[in-house]
């Protein structure tokens, strides 16, 4: 083969588009240095939910609010932890190439993200007609950490949905090129792990 050949053959479209980098990419390590910071966050808000319950000293939630009902968060929980597992789906398919794997995947995880913004909304509705953020200290950190959360949902479903758009309309997902399936994954779990702490936080722990 000659020098202009091997050229050619180094820098030409195919081998662009299945060469795999060395490592971890970019856009991984930006992802996890953004969930690090999130859950930062959200251990502050949890932190100071724990340190204000307990600073009052009385009965928890104060103000004659009554304790969180545990039906639609059990709910919630059912329809948002399971999500995951279309989104492992999803990503491990793609990294066989099957695209059709990625596309139901990715559409599953969707209709349950959606659902489960939906039942928050249900659950708005019904909490503030007993409450709002300006009642007292436990309602604006029950809306802040319960809204902060849901708008990472959002911002996941977004992800996915534009996956989804972009695997439908033929874009350049497969084998050896999966990484923004990967980040949204990484993402997504982190959505479902900090739910979890905030269930036990501010819906089961004032029943402890």
């Amino acid at each position: 083969m000659s020098i202009r050949g091997g050229v050619a053959a180094a820098t030409g479209t195919e081998a662009l588009t299945t060469e795999l980098p060395v490592g971890r990419s970019t856009g991984w390590w930006g992802m996890v240095m953004f969930v690090a910071t999130e859950a930062t966050l959200f251990a502050c808000l949890l932190g100071s939910y724990f340190y204000l319950r307990f600073q009052y000293g009385g009965p928890w939630p104060p103000g004659g609010i009554t304790k969180p009902e545990l039906l639609v968060p059990l709910v919630m929980t059912a329809v948002l932890l399971p999500s995951s597992l279309p989104m492992v789906w999803a990503e491990r398919g793609i990294r066989k190439g099957q695209r059709w794997r990625l596309r139901s995947g990715l559409a599953a995880t969707l209709v349950l993200g959606v659902t489960f913004l939906a039942l928050q909304a249900e659950e708005y509705a019904g909490k503030l007609r007993e409450f709002t953020m300006t009642t007292n200290a436990y309602g604006s950190l029950f809306y802040l950490i319960t809204g902060f959360h849901g708008l990472h949902v959002l911002v996941g479903l977004t992800m996915i949905g534009w996956l989804l758009a972009a695997s439908l309309r033929g874009g350049s997902f497969g084998a050896h090129r999966h990484d923004r399936v990967r980040n949204a994954a990484i993402y997504w779990h982190f959505v479902d792990l900090v739910w979890a702490a905030i269930l036990f936080t501010v819906y089961l722990s004032p029943r402890l």
